[in-house]
């Protein structure tokens, strides 16, 4: 276990700048909420919070989601395929662990963990291996308890809402998505496949998500777009009225004006008649 703590803190440290992501581009995390925890913060996860949203939400530290995700995979490319096993009981991360197996042939366990499968030597489908990792502390606890048993490092997803007393190596994020936890491992996997040499087309990020990424607005900056549209549509209905009337008031005043004139007319007409009869008369 020592041993495996030393060739963690050897790990080659990221050389980027301490304002810049290191693995994906910044967008990847916000389209996939990677950074989006949950109401509950722990005193372990505390440290990497950034503040909460509004709703209560935790939000981590985008920049440390990306440097625990880097160190982690610095940790695990020194394991082969068959020295280390992966658990995830979560449904949201089935389609990118199993994708993930698919590619690199990491043992993997979905849906149930066999309990006792690391400990028990007399169970038929008994495996030995040098580590594992899980996608919840909580969820896949009995994995956690059979790898502290035998005294091997483990390598967890953790939410802010996870204890993480007993995981030797952390990912901080979203452990309950889908998005999030494909973008984790199709991180891993592209990394993984370089470190060992596995010749295989990589799919693409939503490929692993399951569905289409759009990166979304902040609410603020949504709200105020949506204000100016609905003003400006506010303005065009003013003037388009504004337009109906001077319109109308100018068809009013035609209207008045043909009949002013036909009137003038009208008493031009009876003044000549009247003259023309004066004329007569006078005759």
């Amino acid at each position: 276990m020592t041993k495996e703590k030393t060739a963690l803190t050897e790990v080659s440290k990221p050389t980027e700048k301490s304002d810049q992501t290191i693995l994906t581009p910044l967008e990847d995390y916000i389209k996939t909420a990677s950074y989006l925890g949950t109401k509950v913060i722990t005193p372990t996860m505390r440290k990497y919070v950034y503040r909460r949203r509004l709703d209560g939400l935790a939000i981590l530290n985008t920049l440390l989601v990306d440097k625990k995700l880097h160190e982690a995979i610095n940790y695990i490319k020194q394991f082969p395929p068959n020295k280390w096993t992966l658990i995830c009981k979560r449904e949201a991360g089935w389609r990118a662990v199993k994708m993930f197996a698919e590619l690199t042939g990491v043992r993997i366990f979905t849906k149930k963990y066999p309990s006792g499968i690391l400990t028990n030597t007399t169970l038929i489908n008994f495996i030995e291996t040098d580590m594992v990792m899980i996608c919840d502390p909580w969820l896949d606890k009995n994995a956690l308890a059979d790898a502290k048993n035998i005294g091997i490092p483990v390598v967890g997803v953790c939410d802010t809402n996870n204890h993480t007393a007993n995981v030797d190596v952390l990912i901080i994020g979203n452990n309950k998505s889908n998005k999030s936890l494909g973008l984790f491992f199709w991180l891993m996997a592209r990394e993984y496949m370089k470190a060992h040499g596995i010749d295989k087309p990589l799919p693409s990020l939503e490929d692993f998500v399951g569905e289409t990424l759009i990166l979304e607005e902040p609410k603020k900056k949504k709200k105020a777009k949506d204000k100016e549209k609905e003003m400006k549509s506010a303005e065009s209905a003013i003037e388009e009225r504004i337009k109906e009337l001077a319109e109308q008031a100018d068809e009013e005043a035609k209207v008045g004006m043909k009949k002013r004139w036909d009137e003038e007319e009208g008493e031009e007409g009876k003044e000549s008649v009247k003259v023309s009869e004066e004329v007569e008369e006078g005759v």
